[in-house]
């Protein structure tokens, strides 16, 4: 049986999610970006793993988000999505927008770790050969390490843009106090950070009153992880904890232990909010976070085409009246 050849669909870009420049720079991303952290593993359904791919692409979300230690095992989602760039994207590279990280742990010993010059460019040549690419779009430094000074670490983004290794750099996770001199070094390094990356959504609100007045006044774009809260933000915990989420594992970032009674009681409210926009709870937590013009992108993480339709459906509307912005906060708090 022969391969078919992938052929994206001829309207991508004007039946698409949207684009917005990030920051002051002439970079446009889509409103949604799709995230690898989950599903894009060995352990994961490559054939979902490609059919996710393609169909983000055929609605215009050309920007793709990984990490060194993304999959199970560590670097299985870029070696993953290489091979997928390989197959079936190789005449479409220019399209699109990829971005990779490193600052937490990828490999044992003292070099496998935090912000150091050996670490970051080591990563980032490693990245590009499980990815089998000359160069990334944007390269982040993934979080602050204390142990490292502030000029290794933004020295070491800039020389990666120098060298042609990314075309922008973005640090993610940082305190106010360090982006802020982050900002300043690469700016007199003549490589400006492009974006700022953190946690964003109707349960996690800090980065309003730090990160995005800080962003904006420095030029520098800002994109939102977990959106979804984990998945709080959906309908999958509105009765109960179901066996193959998140939360029924010991390990993760969702713990049983964050599904308090009241919080489950306001995930309730908020899915009622949704219900009369004529929207999913999903479809409602993407929008909210989309409402802020401060916002260039949500990186959605979805594990079926399906899921990924549901999250781009979030898009017929992102516009909330003083009452819904009002309730929602009320319940986010």
């Amino acid at each position: 049986m022969s391969k078919t050849t992938y052929i994206p669909a001829p309207d991508r870009y004007t039946n698409s999610v949207g684009y917005q420049a990030c920051g002051k720079s002439g970079l446009q991303l889509p409103r949604i970006s799709l995230g690898l952290w989950h599903n894009f593993g060995d352990v994961d359904d490559a054939g979902e793993a490609l059919k996710m791919i393609q169909f983000a692409f055929d609605h215009g979300i050309t920007h793709f988000d990984l990490a060194n230690n993304y999959g199970t095992p560590f670097g299985s989602a870029e070696t993953n999505f290489g091979k997928i760039l390989k197959e079936h994207f190789s005449s479409y590279r220019d399209e699109m927008i990829i971005s990779t990280k490193a600052g937490h742990e990828m490999w044992s010993g003292p070099y496998g770790d935090g912000g150091s010059r050996k670490y970051l460019i080591t990563s980032l040549n490693q990245s590009l050969q499980r990815m089998k690419l000359d160069y990334v779009d944007i390269f982040y430094s993934h979080r602050y390490d204390p142990n490292t000074p502030l000029e290794e670490t933004m020295g070491a983004l800039s020389d990666m843009v120098k060298q042609g290794k990314a075309l922008y750099v973005g640090i993610s996770k940082y305190p106010q106090d360090k982006a802020r001199e982050a900002y300043r070094i690469l700016r007199e390094n003549g490589t400006p950070c492009l974006i700022f990356q953190d946690k964003y959504n109707i349960f996690t609100r800090h980065i309003e009153q730090e990160v995005l007045p800080l962003a904006q006044e420095n030029g520098v774009g800002f994109i939102a992880f977990s959106p979804l809260a984990q998945g709080m933000l959906s309908d999958k915990y509105l009765h109960g904890i179901p066996e193959n989420s998140r939360a029924a594992h010991s390990y993760g970032f969702l713990q049983k232990s964050q599904l308090t009674p009241e919080k489950i009681e306001s995930i309730s409210r908020l899915n009622e909010i949704a219900a009369q926009r004529g929207q999913t709870l999903a479809q409602m937590a993407l929008a909210w976070c989309l409402h802020n013009p401060q916002v260039n992108s949500v990186i959605v993480g979805t594990s079926s085409v399906t899921q990924l339709q549901d999250n781009i459906e979030s898009l017929k509307n992102t516009s909330f009246t003083d009452d819904e912005l009002w309730r929602i906060g009320e319940l986010g708090a």
